[in-house]
Formats: C-alpha cells, sequence, structure tokens
C-alpha cells in the first residue's frame, strides 16, 4: 500500500507551495488518475513519490518502507518503483530492443529476448524492433518509453501524461493493453494526466488537484457525478450552471435536453459537429450565461430554444 501523509513541498525560492498537506493512501494493484489544471503539482507529486526531491513536511510510505530523496540515496529514486516523465529518456543510436532490454539482465539471455518481445507486443512495437530510436517519431518514442518503464516489473508505476504524443487512432488500443497488462500483473499504477479516457475509463480512482491541495478523491464515477464544485466538473466537460428550484446547479451537455416549452429559453451562438451530435453553446436569456447542450442536429444562428435541465439524473 501506498501512504502519503501530510505531504508539503515547495521548490527553492519559489514564492509559494507547491504542494500543500497532501494525504492518500492506495491499495496494491490499483490504478489513481491524478487530474487537475496544468501547475497545480501532479508532476511534483510523482516525483515526491518516487524519491527525486526531499520532502518539507510529511512522509510516504511504500509497502511499510519510507520513501526517501537525494538527501539519503546517492542515486534517487525508489528501486521497486519505475517514474516514467514527459521526456522519454531513450538511448538514439541503439535499437527499440536494446533499449527496452537495457537494464535487463544478460546472464539469462533467453529469458530477456522473451521479455522485450512480450513488452513490445504490448506497445505495439514489434515491427520496429530493430530501428534505432533516433528514427522513432514522437509517439513511437513513447511507447518504448512506456515499455522499457515495464522491463523489470516494478511494484509502483508512475506515469506522467504516457499518451500525450500518441496517435488518437493508436491511443484508444494502447491504452487497453497497457492498463490491461497492469492489471493482469498487479501493478499499482499512478496517472498525472489532462485526457479524460485516461482517468474515467481505466482508473480506479481519481484524486483531483488545485493549487498544490488535494479537493477530491474517490471513485472515477463518483467523481464524475458528483460535480462538487465548477472547477472539477469541468475537467472532464463543458459545463452550465443552471438555477433549478432556487438553487445553482451543474450540468454536462448530455444531461440538458432540448424541448418544445420550458422556462429555460435559450439563443443559439454556436453548434460545434462532434460526429454522432452536435455541442449547442447558446446563451440562456435570463440571466445571459452561456449554457451547452447536445443536439442530434445543427441549429439556426441566433434561433430561441426551450432547454430542459436532467433533474432527475443527479
Amino acid at each position: 500500500m501506498l501512504q502519503v501523509s501530510q505531504l508539503s513541498f515547495q521548490y527553492f525560492n519559489a514564492k509559494e507551495t507547491t504542494l500543500e498537506n497532501l494525504s492518500f493512501q492506495l491499495e496494491k494493484g490499483k490504478n489513481l488518475a491524478i487530474i487537475g489544471e496544468s501547475g497545480c503539482g501532479k508532476s511534483t507529486l510523482l516525483q515526491l513519490i518516487y524519491g527525486l526531491y526531499d520532502v518539507d513536511a510529511g512522509e510516504i510510505i511504500w509497502n511499510n518502507q519510507k520513501v526517501t530523496g537525494p538527501k539519503f540515496n546517492l542515486v534517487p529514486g525508489m528501486p521497486t518503483m519505475k517514474y516514467l516523465a514527459q521526456d522519454f529518456d531513450l538511448m538514439p543510436y541503439i535499437t527499440v530492443a536494446e533499449n527496452i532490454g537495457k537494464y535487463l539482465s544478460n546472464f539469462f539471455p533467453i529469458e530477456k529476448q522473451n521479455r522485450i518481445n512480450e513488452l513490445l507486443e504490448v506497445v505495439e512495437m514489434t515491427e520496429f524492433a530493430q530501428v534505432k530510436a533516433k528514427y522513432l517519431s514522437g509517439g513511437q518514442m513513447q511507447r518504448v518509453a512506456l515499455a522499457k518503464v515495464l522491463a523489470k516489473k516494478p511494484e509502483l508505476l508512475l506515469l506522467d501524461e504516457p499518451f500525450s504524443h500518441i496517435d488518437n487512432f493508436r491511443k484508444n488500443s494502447l491504452r487497453r493493453r497497457i492498463f490491461s497488462y497492469l492489471k493482469e500483473k498487479q501493478i499499482t499504477c499512478i496517472v498525472a494526466t489532462h485526457d479524460v479516457n485516461d482517468s474515467l475509463s481505466f482508473a480506479d480512482e481519481i484524486l483531483v488537484m488545485k493549487n498544490g491541495k488535494m479537493l477530491q478523491k474517490d471513485t472515477a464515477y463518483n467523481v464524475y457525478n458528483q460535480k462538487p464544485t465548477y472547477y472539477i466538473a469541468s475537467l472532464f466537460d463543458e459545463v452550465s450552471e443552471i438555477e433549478v428550484n432556487g438553487s445553482i446547479q451543474l450540468f454536462y451537455p448530455h444531461e440538458i435536453e432540448l424541448v418544445e416549452k420550458s422556462n429555460f429559453e435559450v439563443v443559439v451562438k454556436k453548434s460545434y459537429f462532434k460526429g454522432n451530435y452536435y455541442l449547442i453553446e447558446t446563451i440562456l436569456l435570463a440571466n445571459q450565461k452561456t449554457i451547452f447542450f447536445n443536439a442530434k442536429d445543427v441549429l439556426q444562428y441566433n434561433k430561441t430554444v426551450c432547454i430542459q435541465p436532467k433533474t432527475n439524473s443527479k
């Protein structure tokens, strides 16, 4: 189990605290997604858990062992963990296979090659095994970097925006493969991400951060549906604030429907094509607030229509 207790940290010469009084736990084999706006401290938290910095206050415990930083270790980083930063740290002049197997023992060549082949398949890079890393695209390098951090079977994997350079057509398949592999091998994983698909589809829990503080930690289902604040809800989709029965409530676009008649009249300002539906941006006549909802067809600019929040879904 990972235990983070009252963790605080501030970079040298920084004017403000980067992380403040963070506390949470994560069970073995679980996948935790850390989400929040840029600069909220997601990457710093991963680096502290790995042991790249010394904490200012609090402590981090992994499997009953205290995580220590550079003050206590000649080479920072916990041996049972692996951390994949947003730069890939590949050796450009050796092959993909050699990069993946760089830290695997040469005393067991057959086992080493089998491990490399297994991971090449997981990240869908088998056909590039003998290609030097310098000839790869950014997305291909990111896939090799993922395989490299998995090579020595870490107990805890820390991933910082792990799919950011990968094309959408391959990203979905790769995500399924990676997270299924982690579950199969019972590898605990923490992912810092801006991509809602990483958090909603694959995370057991989501930790929401803002300005170095933890706002919420719960199951992906609860964090998405509870919408305790506008900030948290806006990390997943467009959000509309509508007064219903005397109180302001938050609604995602799919929670608002187009109707023939209601007390909520809006003026259409833009229709965004989303494939099998349109995202409609409108202005609520009552208070001039922006309202988003989904519709099957494009709506005429400046047309006045009626909407109805689906309060029974909340």
